[in-house]
């Protein structure tokens, strides 16, 4: 009798243990499943939130773009990674007749006004651009291009660049030699603050929305900063009375540098453009003009060398601060430009067919 009690004794303890070995295996397995199930559920809004970081390139047009065609090829491939955005006349709407890229069509802003070379009206359009743009929560970067840019890179080369740091890209110097500074801008704008560069900017979502939401720096550049008058416009406008007194004063080269010197993010920037102009300062017979505008490429210009020749440009010389900026990407040096200007049609379309651009 006492056998078969302890013996019973021992298969009970013996299933208890099996049950315990069973529930421990059950825990441990189900942990690893919740654990997988967990990595993959990361991986996904991992791989949805990648995708939902996009970059807006926002254009500024007179028209049309002539050079949809090379954007066109520029972002097949880039989808969910990019959205466009076209400034133009008033009026006027990208359409099946006006555009032969799908991803212009019906990109235009509708509040679009009519822009004039050298006035306040340009960076307006930037801050109408910067509105529209800022809607799309999923906008991280906002990249400012002119109707004869081209870019020098595939999508998924400047994208990785773009992406890689947390600053904009703006060129931004200070400005002690040409005394475009207006005295009247003080004490609003002191002289400290006052910056130039180039208007073709990258912007952080940060920063754009400190464009946007200007309203100091703003009214004052429309008030002070004006470029001098030219004798052709003389008959529309009075005649200066003294033109040497005149200040010179080009407001896309000093609006977005300017504001974000003023409000203390100079340390978040990048201070390079990532857009090539070529300033040829002997181009114009007169002396005024020279290096008022970049050179226009032509067909003739272009060939795989010229793009091969801003391609290798590594570092980029600011005279005015005597700095020298050395062009990195993740930590590693990196070509300087991810874009270039200014191409007329024949030479972009060029470039495209003998493959220079390897879009």
């Amino acid at each position: 009798m006492k056998r078969k009690v302890a013996q019973s004794k021992s298969n009970y303890k013996w299933k208890r243990k099996l049950l315990v070995v069973m529930f421990v295996g059950f825990c441990f397995g189900s942990l690893f499943f919740m654990q997988n199930q967990y990595s993959r559920v990361m991986t996904m809004a991992s791989s949805f939130s990648v995708q939902k970081t996009k970059i807006a390139f926002l254009f500024i047009a007179r028209n049309r773009l002539p050079l949809d065609i090379v954007w066109d090829d520029f972002f097949q491939g880039g989808e969910n990674k990019f959205s466009v955005y076209v400034h133009s006349r008033p009026g006027f709407l990208f359409n099946k007749a006006t555009t032969r890229s799908a991803y212009f069509l019906n990109r235009q802003v509708n509040d679009s006004i009519q822009v004039d070379w050298g006035e306040a009206t340009m960076i307006e359009a930037e801050r109408i651009l910067l509105k529209h743009a800022l809607k799309d929560t999923d906008n991280k970067r906002f990249v400012f291009l002119s109707d004869s840019c081209i870019p020098l890179h595939n999508f998924s080369y400047i994208y990785d660049y773009i992406m890689s740091t947390s600053t904009s890209f703006v060129d931004s110097f200070a400005d002690t030699k040409e005394g475009r500074y207006n005295p009247k801008m003080d004490p609003v704008i002191p002289v400290h603050n006052w910056r130039k560069g180039s208007q073709w900017v990258v912007l952080t979502r940060k920063h754009a929305e400190v464009v946007v939401k200007d309203d100091v720096v703003f009214p004052i550049f429309q008030l002070h900063c004006k470029r001098k008058s030219l004798p052709e416009f003389w008959r529309d406008r009075p005649l200066p009375a003294d033109g040497s007194k005149e200040h010179n004063c080009i407001p896309d080269e000093h609006y977005v540098q300017t504001l974000l010197a003023q409000e203390g993010h100079e340390a978040e920037l990048t201070r390079r453009s990532l857009t090539h102009s070529s300033w040829d300062l002997s181009s114009s017979k007169d002396r005024e003009r020279r290096g008022w505008h970049p050179v226009t490429y032509k067909y003739s210009d272009a060939t795989p060398e010229l793009i091969q020749s801003i391609k290798e440009i590594d570092n980029i010389y600011y005279e005015t601060e005597y700095r020298r900026e050395w062009c990195t990407s993740r930590g590693k040096p990196a070509p300087c430009f991810l874009f270039a200007r200014k191409f007329t049609r024949p030479a972009a379309l060029r470039l495209v067919n003998t493959s220079a651009l390897e879009l």
